[in-house]
C-alpha cells in the first residue's frame, strides 16, 4: 500500500523540479534582484526601489517601448488580416491547396536569424533587390534600415512575412469548424459570399481570432532577432525593443539588478495588454 502511495509522487517529482529550478527559483530571484544592483562578478548591493526610479527616467527605454508599441501597431493588424484573408482563400475547393498550405507555413520552421539576413539583403540600399527593382521601376532608393522612420516598418513587414503561415494554419482550422448548415440556410436567403463572411464566419471564429491575437501580441513584444541581427537597435535607436534594450543592460552592461527590474516591468505590461485585449475581443460564440 506503501509503495502504491509513493509511485505518483515519483511520476510527478521530474515536472516538479523542472518547475523549481527552471521556473519558480527565476522568478523568484528575478524580483528579488529588482531591489539589487549587480554585475555579476562584485557583490550584490541593495539599492531599494532606485532601479524603478531609473526606469520611469530613462529615456531609451521608453523609446525602446514606444518602439515596440509601434511595431505591434503595424505588425498586429497586418498579420491577422493577411492571415485571414489568404485561410479564407486556401479554405475553399482550389487546385494545389495542400501545396499553397505548406508553402505559406514553410518560413515558419525556417530559423529566425536565417531568415533575418535574408531580408537583410533583400533591404540592403546599394545592393538590395527591392531596390534594384525600385530603380528598374523609375523610382529612387530607399533606406529600408537606415532611414529611421522606414526602419520598424521594415521590420515589422519581415516578421509579418515569417509568422504569417502559423496563424493561417489556426484560421484553417477555425474555418473548418464552422458548421456547413449555417451556409446553406444563408445561400437560401440569398446571401453572397461577403455578407455569410462577415455574418457567420467571424462571430463563429471569434475564439481563433482572439487566439491568434493573444499570440500575436506575445510575440509582438517579444521581438528580439530582428532588430538585433538587422540594425542592432538603430539608427537612433529607432528599433530598439524593449527586449533588446533588457538584453543589453543584462549582458552588453551586466546591470543585472536594472535587467531584472526592467524585464519585471515589461512582463506586467504585456500581462496588463492581454487582459485588456480579453475584454474587448473575446467574446461568447
Amino acid at each position: 500500500m506503501k509503495r502504491k502511495t509513493f509511485i505518483p509522487y515519483l511520476l510527478v517529482s521530474p515536472y516538479v523540479v523542472h518547475f523549481i529550478v527552471f521556473v519558480a527559483f527565476p522568478v523568484i530571484f528575478s524580483i528579488f534582484l529588482t531591489f539589487h544592483d549587480w554585475n555579476i562578478i562584485a557583490p550584490m548591493r541593495y539599492v531599494g526601489l532606485s532601479n524603478y526610479i531609473r526606469l520611469f527616467n530613462d529615456t531609451i527605454f521608453i523609446k525602446s517601448l514606444l518602439n515596440t508599441l509601434i511595431f505591434l501597431a503595424i505588425h498586429i493588424p497586418l498579420q491577422i488580416i493577411s492571415a485571414l484573408v489568404i485561410a479564407e482563400i486556401l479554405n475553399q475547393n482550389i487546385k494545389l491547396r495542400g501545396f499553397f498550405r505548406a508553402t505559406f507555413f514553410m518560413p515558419v520552421i525556417v530559423s529566425g536569424v536565417v531568415v533575418t539576413i535574408l531580408w537583410q539583403q533583400l533591404y540592403g540600399f546599394e545592393t538590395g533587390l527591392l531596390n534594384r527593382v525600385f530603380i528598374q521601376l523609375g523610382f529612387g532608393k530607399v533606406g529600408w534600415l537606415t532611414d529611421p522612420s522606414i526602419a520598424m516598418p521594415s521590420i515589422a513587414l519581415m516578421a509579418t512575412w515569417k509568422n504569417v503561415g502559423l496563424y493561417i494554419v489556426l484560421f484553417l482550422v477555425g474555418l473548418q469548424t464552422v458548421p456547413a448548415h449555417y451556409y446553406e440556410a444563408a445561400d437560401l436567403e440569398g446571401a453572397n459570399h461577403f455578407q455569410k463572411f462577415i455574418k457567420i464566419t467571424l462571430p463563429l471564429i471569434n475564439p481563433t481570432i482572439f487566439m491568434v491575437v493573444i499570440l500575436s501580441t506575445i510575440g509582438g513584444f517579444s521581438l528580439f532577432i530582428e532588430p538585433y541581427v538587422m540594425t542592432g537597435g538603430g539608427p537612433l535607436n529607432s528599433t530598439i525593443s524593449a527586449m533588446l534594450y533588457i538584453y543589453k543592460q543584462g549582458f552588453f552592461y551586466y546591470h543585472m539588478g536594472y535587467a531584472a527590474t526592467l524585464g519585471f516591468f515589461f512582463a506586467l505590461l504585456i500581462l496588463t495588454v492581454i487582459m485588456i485585449q480579453k475584454r474587448y475581443v473575446e467574446k461568447d460564440r
